[in-house]
């Protein structure tokens, strides 16, 4: 890891400068670019050999520096951070068929829309917001069904905002494979009772990663 946010720095890098693959990952709408969660997933994936880049939009920079809450920012705002971030790795010698993208959450949905467009060769969501929890009825899943770039789903078996049964019934593209995680809900946790444990089901989700870009 090359970066630190308690150093006032935006970005948070690991896995070697040379790597084959670079991965650029955003966090969820709750906790920023160094939660438990970013910090696991990153961790395995650099130490596979996979560069990962983590950065953080906009109100989560001002949560950083303010300490106090705030909401999100809207859509256009986090994707014109996420186009910025892809141009300053490009720009830093980032081979542009080479480039994954993807994140946690509200980052990967945010990446999902504009794969197609930036010419991503991969896309990595961990745990999408299919709908908001309650609420199967708004879904978030309109453009996924003509995506054309080759995408990986993981997502928990408990996850409020995609169970499989709902996802089953989705008109997905063809482009896109989905990662079953048992018991887990939205960050993968899965339930004592499960006999499973946080750190397996985040390494069933890096060990899909891996094989998914396996294949690319």
């Amino acid at each position: 890891m090359s970066d630190n946010p308690a150093n006032g720095l935006d970005s948070l890098t690991d896995g070697p400068p040379d790597a084959h693959w670079t991965l650029v990952l955003a966090h969820g709408a709750g906790q920023g670019m160094d939660s438990p969660f970013m910090t696991q997933i990153a961790s395995a994936l650099g130490q596979a050999g996979m560069r990962v880049i983590r950065f953080e939009f906009p109100y989560m920079a001002e949560i950083r520096r303010t300490g106090r809450r705030t909401p999100p920012n809207r859509e256009p705002v986090l994707l014109e951070r996420w186009n910025r971030v892809i141009d300053q790795a490009l720009a830093a010698g980032t081979n542009a068929r080479r480039l994954l993208i993807g994140g946690k959450s509200l980052g990967g949905r945010m990446a999902s829309l504009i794969a197609d467009e930036r010419g991503a060769a991969g896309l990595v969501c961990l745990g999408y917001p299919f709908h908001p929890p309650g609420k199967p009825d708004r879904l978030r899943t309109e453009h996924l069904r003509g995506l054309c770039t080759p995408t990986l789903i993981c997502q928990g078996t408990r996850d409020p905002f995609g169970t499989p049964d709902e996802v089953a019934g989705y008109a997905l593209a063809p482009a896109i494979r989905l990662g079953w995680i048992e018991d887990g809900d939205h960050s993968f946790k899965p339930r004592r009772q499960s006999g499973r444990t946080r750190e397996q089901n985040l390494d069933q989700a890096t060990e899909a990663v891996i094989g998914f870009v396996a294949t690319l």
